[in-house]
């Protein structure tokens, strides 16, 4: 095998390599001139032959920095992830930023690329920060994490509007400029303040339709007002902006909505959109009511304000597992009339379960998912990860600090882990992707072919 290191990350196009000329052996050289870098040089490779000119395997670094100086802090975490990737090139930079830096952004911006020299770098502020193995929340923090990903093609993307409803899969693919022909993960950040306000939720509809299968996560930008995306060399106030990862990769997800069930499963059997007027046959409100006298007093007063309904994200089975329910909140109780406001459009003969969200419910849940994908994972371990949770988790949910990190660490291992805190999650349940809140999502990465 040959090992070149590289003053700058390759350009790699199937079997074509790009990277500089003075590195390569004698032998493999052939000068191309224009292939966008000074001094460089174009291998071809035969497909039986295993040739590493920058890495063979993927690599993921993390790492966190408070110091309030932007610079210091970029030098911090370059100078740590250097350590763990053994050079500082990276493919992929994701970057959170809190908003002490807020006078700094297009300075971290331009010194991420000229430490990593990326060849696709995306990011968001967030009012809490994820990186190494803490979570900051209300402080300075800016976390990286920075990937190596050999046979990955990388494909950002900022969007300010969506294509039409009633528009085919043709027109999403020209929007994000991500084909179609091979399978996609897709890394989403947004904007939800505005103005205008970033609803992705089209989005997700609309990458489930167009390209099956996709694997779609990330989170909200959680600022009140101000907040700043970054992709690649621009900064945007307003929109969208994500990375899309085709190639010899896999995205296994986690999705912890942190509730728990009370009372049996049943079947919606009147509804009409957002409104639950009857279930088993029975109206909803008369239900819930039953349902509240059978409580002891702890969970008779979380209903008031952690009321949850669980809503079955499949209809092909009948005994759901954790996870398989999307949790909605109960927005509306209607005594007089006996009906029940739901933050969800509902469809008659739906099976719907009502919980409860609390620091316990949201751990156990959390140690659940961990403990399943420990035990269902395939034999290639995850090389790094991103988590997305919520504002709502936290110190102010668990009582103490790096609750959802160091669950993660205590199950899956120590794999790089990076992320925030959002105003929204994303992450699928069931078949189709959705906007979750009080949520933790987890994106775990790994080499499609190891």
């Amino acid at each position: 095998m040959v090992v070149v290191r590289f003053g700058r990350p390759p350009r790699q196009d199937r079997h074509l390599v790009v990277g500089r000329l003075d590195r390569l052996p004698i032998r493999l050289r052939k000068n191309i001139g224009s292939a966008g870098h000074e001094r460089s040089f174009v291998c071809g490779l035969e497909p039986a032959l295993e040739l590493c000119l920058y890495t063979t395997t993927m690599q993921w670094a993390s790492a966190i920095s408070m110091q309030l100086d932007a610079a210091s802090a970029l030098t911090e975490i370059k100078r740590a992830i250097s350590e763990q990737l053994e050079g500082p090139h990276a493919d992929l930079v994701c970057a959170f930023v809190s908003p002490h830096y807020a006078d700094s952004f297009a300075q971290i911006s331009e010194l991420i690329r000229a430490h990593f020299a990326p060849r696709a770098f995306v990011g968001c502020t967030a009012a809490g920060i994820v990186g190494g193995s803490r979570e900051i929340e209300q402080q300075p923090a800016l976390s990286l994490s920075a990937a190596r990903l050999p046979g990955v093609e990388l494909h950002t993307f900022h969007l300010d509007q969506y294509p039409g409803p009633d528009e085919g899969p043709e027109a999403w693919e020209q929007a994000l400029g991500v084909p179609r022909d091979q399978p996609a993960y897709f890394v989403l950040l947004a904007d939800p303040m505005g103005p205008p306000p970033c609803d992705p939720r089209p989005l997700l509809a609309g990458i489930d339709y167009a390209y099956p299968n996709a694997v779609q996560i990330g989170g909200l930008a959680s600022i009140i007002e101000g907040n700043t995306l970054f992709v690649n060399d621009s900064l945007h106030r307003t929109g969208l902006v994500g990375v899309a990862l085709q190639g010899n990769i896999q995205v296994d997800t986690i999705v912890a909505q942190g509730c728990r069930p009370i009372g049996p499963p049943m079947t919606i059997t009147t509804c009409e959109e957002h409104i639950l007027h009857e279930l088993d046959g029975q109206p909803a409100f008369e239900i819930l009511a039953a349902l509240y006298q059978s409580l002891p007093s702890e969970d008779q007063e979380r209903m008031r304000y952690a009321l949850h309904i669980g809503v079955a994200s499949t209809e092909l089975k009948i005994d759901l597992e954790p996870g398989e329910y999307l949790m909605r909140n109960v927005i509306h109780m209607d005594q007089e009339r006996g009906f029940l406001a739901i933050g969800e459009e509902l469809r008659q003969g739906q099976t719907v379960q009502f919980h409860l969200r609390d620091a316990d419910a949201a751990s156990d849940d959390l140690n659940v998912l961990l403990d399943h994908y420990q035990e269902t994972k395939t034999t290639t371990p995850p090389a790094g990860a991103l988590l997305f949770t919520c504002t709502g988790r936290g110190q102010g949910l668990f009582g103490q600090p790096d609750h959802d990190s160091n669950a993660f660490f205590q199950t899956v291992g120590e794999v790089p882990l990076g992320g925030f805190f959002c105003s929204g999650e994303i992450g699928p349940v069931g078949p189709d992707t959705h906007l979750h809140s009080y949520t933790s999502s987890f994106g775990l990465f790994r080499p499609l072919n190891s």
